[in-house]
């Protein structure tokens, strides 16, 4: 099998994929949530143009010029859906400017422009026309990348500088995924910007093989973007539901907690440290460290350290990830979570990650969550066949 005819069955499947990704999205439950509506334009705008390159490349249309030409330049929607579903994700979109009413005609008039284009010179030589259509084909793109690169500075400059619009999902999710997505999305342009740099060099003629690489690119990167979204979606209503079952207060709620003294009682201290841990939940914030408890109680962290080591024999990580633990474990017990993920009950029991959980877990029960939540399903079974 040639290069060329397996990039075609790349293509293929990869339409056919996103095609079935959409229609299974399309009646999920999750599939409703307006951001997810927008990954699943995303990923339908991707599947519809490889397989309209799969199409073109097997020379389905060739007899029929107009067909031939006539591409619709899906590409040029795969940045401001990504935009629209990063507004709708943060729940920012009240507060942020709508991309799609602006770009929308955009598309909508450069698919005029192309069918005018096609049928103005649909009477000339054949071979002239080839070589036109692929010259204007490529400025028609040149236009795409420049406003695509727009959007995703636009898009990430939102992310990074405007943190304070969105501070209420930050408490939920610490956003890496994304930022991780949009690494990919800048590797994803350099290759765009190469493929029409080939393009260009070679006069529009034979380019192509420039454009293989950053077709598996995007394919993979929008896809992986899809599947992050919707995990990330049912952790993200996983921990508002839990959080809103259990009551939790919030890290940021002012705290009127005891002050200092010269000569204070070692053990009264200790105790209103760890009443205010228990009573506000503060461990469920993964950012809680000890100069913030400090604080709130008025001592040194040195003083605050010392203390928890005197009555624990613990660090202060090690004190904390234990309320920690003691919850998680209390989740993982009670049936009224048992469809939860594993995963959002550890980060609404304070962990920053799956991987800190899953470790810290076995550090301190010498069993994984998955393995102590098996462990409780096979004790209520032999206690249920006992009575």
């Amino acid at each position: 099998m040639s290069v060329k005819e397996i990039f075609n069955l790349f293509l293929l499947i990869s339409a056919l994929h996103g095609f079935l990704f959409c229609f299974v999205m399309l009646f999920s439950k999750n599939g409703r949530e307006k951001s997810m509506l927008f990954i699943n334009l995303l990923v339908l705008t991707i599947s519809l143009n490889n397989i309209q390159s799969w199409i073109l490349a097997k020379d389905f249309f060739i007899e029929y010029f107009f067909l031939d030409y006539i591409h619709i330049p899906w590409h040029f929607l795969i940045a401001p859906f990504f935009y629209m579903f990063l507004i709708n994700y943060l729940e920012i979109e009240k507060r942020s400017k709508n991309l799609l009413k602006i770009v929308l005609p955009i598309f909508i008039l450069i698919i005029t422009i192309r069918i005018s284009f096609v049928s103005f010179f649909s009477d000339r030589n054949t071979k002239d026309i080839a070589y036109l259509f692929e010259k204007y084909t490529s400025i028609e793109e040149i236009f795409s990348l420049i406003i695509s690169l727009i959007i995703f500075g636009y898009s990430f400059k939102i992310l990074s500088k405007k943190k304070k619009l969105f501070t209420k999902i930050l408490s939920y999710d610490n956003l890496k995924w994304i930022y991780a997505s949009f690494k990919l999305g800048l590797l994803t342009y350099i290759f765009w910007i190469i493929a029409l740099a080939i393009t260009v060099a070679l006069n529009f003629k034979e380019f192509i093989y420039s454009y293989y690489p950053l077709r598996v690119l995007t394919t993979i990167l929008i896809y992986w973007i899809g599947y992050q979204a919707l995990l990330q979606l049912r952790l993200l209503k996983e921990r508002k539901d839990l959080r809103k079952q259990l009551n939790f207060t919030l890290i940021a709620e002012e705290n009127n907690i005891i002050e200092e003294e010269k000569d204070f009682d070692k053990k009264l201290v200790f105790d209103k440290i760890q009443n205010l841990i228990q009573e506000k939940k503060l461990f469920i914030e993964p950012k809680l460290n000890a100069d913030f408890l400090a604080n709130e109680v008025n001592i040194s962290s040195y003083k605050l350290s010392t203390l928890i080591k005197l009555f624990t024999d613990k660090n202060f990580n090690d004190y904390i990830n234990e309320f920690r633990i003691d919850l998680a474990k209390e989740l993982l017990a009670h049936p009224e979570y048992k469809n939860y993920t594993i995963t959002s009950i550890g980060l609404e029991s304070g962990f920053n990650s799956k991987s800190s959980f899953y470790s810290t877990f076995k550090k301190h029960t010498g069993v994984t969550p998955a393995q102590y939540q098996k462990s409780l399903e096979r004790l209520m079974l032999t206690s249920k066949k006992e009575d």
